[in-house]
């Protein structure tokens, strides 16, 4: 079997390959637990709310495919298998049922603060062994804190 050699050292790839599955599994599950808001949303908002959770899925489904392609690129295996992304999410899962608009609102303001925090620290964790990964992750943080805004200016008094 042929393997993808790294252009990083073994402790670099070590680094930045941790960063990029952890990613990997918070881009997955973000793109679920939005599509999951989008089918049962329901509220004054809703064609509103209902479309930007689209917005957050189609982020998600972007990035997340970059940064398994950047994990291969450095040697490492990404893994976004449904079981490794269900025992390794932090993000906190829908309720089943109907959810309102306000609520799902509240709920991926809270669920974006989050994934920005945690990009936010990749990209410190990323400087020194890969800047090109770190490159990957400062668009992330962009695009994710732009979502952010955008859906805290709907809960915003």
């Amino acid at each position: 079997m042929v393997a993808v050699k790294s252009p990083l050292t073994e402790a670099a790839q070590k680094t930045v390959g941790d960063a990029l599955q952890t990613s990997l599994v918070d881009l997955i599950d973000l793109a679920l637990v939005a599509k999951q808001a989008h089918w049962n949303l329901v509220g004054r908002n809703f064609k509103v709310v209902h479309e930007h959770l689209d917005e957050v899925v189609d982020l998600a489904r972007q990035y997340q495919d970059e940064v398994a392609e950047r994990a291969i690129a450095i040697g490492v295996n990404p893994d976004g298998r449904a079981r490794t992304v269900a025992d390794r999410t932090v993000l906190p899962q829908p309720e089943a049922g109907y959810l309102a608009d306000d609520k799902v609102v509240a709920t991926i303001t809270d669920t974006l603060a989050r994934l920005v925090e945690r990009f936010r620290e990749r990209v410190e964790v990323t400087d020194e062994p890969d800047k090109v990964t770190q490159d990957l992750f400062i668009e992330i943080v962009a695009a994710l804190e732009k979502q952010h805004w955008m859906f805290q200016a709907q809960i915003a008094d």
